[in-house]
């Protein structure tokens, strides 16, 4: 079996479940990994069976030639990494936040794609088992036309001094940071289930002083079908979940037929109109991320490298999630309703 050459650039927190993700897909061998902290490097090569570390990313790209690049690294450094890949014909799956700003996002797509490399943006949440099976529920028409959706999240990760200081230290001086961080998937993820925002509206807070970004919100999005969603969050409070990372939350999906439910553990359950709460038979396991969602998502773009098929998050895409996420910021701002464009 001929197999995919990949490196990967980066070694922090969250690069570990992509790692992992790797060593269970038979066609794709990580030849080689790029981190300036030989320490974690050797870690994770260790753990992974990575070969090869290099501190420069171009020397790797330029020795390896892979097939594609894993760039598992922070925003601002996105478009040089993109834009070096696609100058070398490699493919780019790139990590979320895309970048600082909407317009450094676009210009990353609108080069990568003169190139003609396939470009991705590695965007795991519509990818957790639940979000596929409802996906699935929701064409079948199991609760008729959509009328609203509402999920609720509390990480509980966000109060006191010592704030994200165990995990991801950086989050302290976003200056964006509930939506840019962490609501940006479920702005895809709504999108995901109901299709395109009409108009949005939505109303931000920062609840711990020692941060410098916003770290609550309500966030309602208008669907051109029709649908409402409402994303109530914030990650100050805790919730009551035996594990609080693995959906992130409770969702609620009402329609003209009744209603579908995720609770935290991953129960998804279906209530027809008139009828009984009945539970809904799916495969989700708890392995790596949030329902091993790394994993389905890299799997899903071997399949779609492979075949030719459109990456679902491919830099086309992701941009309307990303408006929206402009869009978000604009109401809050001033207060008002923002139409799209």
């Amino acid at each position: 079996m001929h197999k995919l050459k990949g490196v990967a650039i980066g070694a922090g927190y969250f690069s570990q479940f992509q790692y992992e993700a790797w060593t269970r897909i038979p066609e794709v061998e990580i030849t080689a990994l790029c981190n300036s902290n030989q320490e974690r490097a050797k870690g994770i090569m260790t753990r992974y069976g990575v070969k090869k570390h290099y501190t420069n990313y171009k020397d790797m790209i330029v020795a390896e030639q892979p097939d594609f690049v894993d760039i598992i690294t922070p925003p601002e450094t996105h478009f040089e990494m993109c834009k070096f890949a696609a100058d070398h014909g490699v493919h780019i799956i790139c990590q979320k936040p895309l970048a600082p700003t909407f317009k450094e996002a676009k210009k990353i797509v609108d080069y990568v794609s003169k190139k003609g490399v396939r470009f991705v943006v590695h965007e795991n949440f519509r990818f957790q088992p639940w979000h596929r099976e409802i996906k699935k529920l929701i064409n079948n028409n199991t609760i008729g036309d959509l009328f609203n959706l509402n999920f609720r999240s509390r990480m509980g990760d966000g109060w006191g001094e010592d704030a994200y200081l165990s995990r991801q230290p950086y989050f302290r001086d976003y200056k964006k940071l509930l939506i840019y961080e962490t609501g940006v998937h479920f702005i895809d993820t709504f999108r995901y289930h109901a299709g395109e925002v009409d108009s949005v509206y939505a109303i931000l807070k920062r609840l711990n002083p020692v941060i410098k970004g916003e770290d609550a919100g309500i966030v309602v999005l208008n669907f051109k079908n029709k649908a409402t969603a409402v994303w109530d969050a914030n990650r100050y409070n805790e919730n009551n979940f035996k594990t609080s990372r693995y959906t992130f939350g409770e969702y609620l999906i009402e329609g003209s037929k009744g209603s579908i439910r995720l609770y935290s553990d991953g129960k998804i359950t279906i209530q027809h109109l008139g009828e009984n709460e009945k539970e809904h038979a799916y495969i989700h396991n708890n392995v790596g991320f949030a329902g091993d969602c790394c994993y389905i998502f890299q799997r899903d773009f071997v399949d779609c490298l492979t075949s030719g098929v459109a990456f679902e998050t491919n830099g086309k895409n992701y941009l309307k999630t990303l408006e929206v996420q402009e869009a978000v910021y604009q109401s809050s701002q001033e207060n008002l309703p923002i139409k799209m464009a």
